[in-house]
């Protein structure tokens, strides 16, 4: 094969430092548009983004040159430096050093990109810290005590 085939689907959460309430409603299309705009900077074709008032759920496609740490590492440090330097918000804003991305199949890509389409819908019955014991108890339950 002459040419690299990859078409990877990494569905990526990352969350505010300490958990800090600090995306703005008003403000969250164009956060969503420059992550959107970040991502594709580095060759991810995005599928969607969406950001509630403490994190955000993106669904691309990973570069076939591009490694998910390296592409979350500029993402996040971009996007700080960007949202920082324009005074977007109140306070400083910095992500949490972790993240999650998980691969989604080709099959299930409509129904996670619904699923982060509705994160307001469903914040509103479920906090960020449910969500985030579901995926462990499905991707990583050895890790559950």
């Amino acid at each position: 094969m002459s040419h690299a085939l990859v078409k990877i689907w990494i569905h990526a959460v990352f969350r505010t430092k300490n958990e800090a309430v600090i995306i703005p409603p008003d403000l969250r299309p164009a956060l969503n548009q420059q992550i959107k705009n970040i991502l594709t900077e580095q060759n991810c074709k995005v599928r969607v983004v969406n950001s509630v008032k403490d994190h955000m759920h993106c669904l691309f496609l990973l570069s076939a040159d591009a490694d998910i740490a390296g592409v979350i590492k500029n993402l996040k440090g971009i996007f700080s430096h960007w949202i920082n330097h324009e005074n977007l918000t109140r306070s400083k804003f910095t992500w949490q050093v972790g993240y999650g991305a998980l691969s989604v199949s080709e099959s299930s890509v409509p129904n996670v990109e619904k699923y982060i389409g509705n994160q307001e819908r469903h914040h509103q019955k479920t906090t960020f810290q449910e969500e985030y014991d579901r995926f462990m108890a499905i991707y990583h339950p050895e890790l559950i005590k």
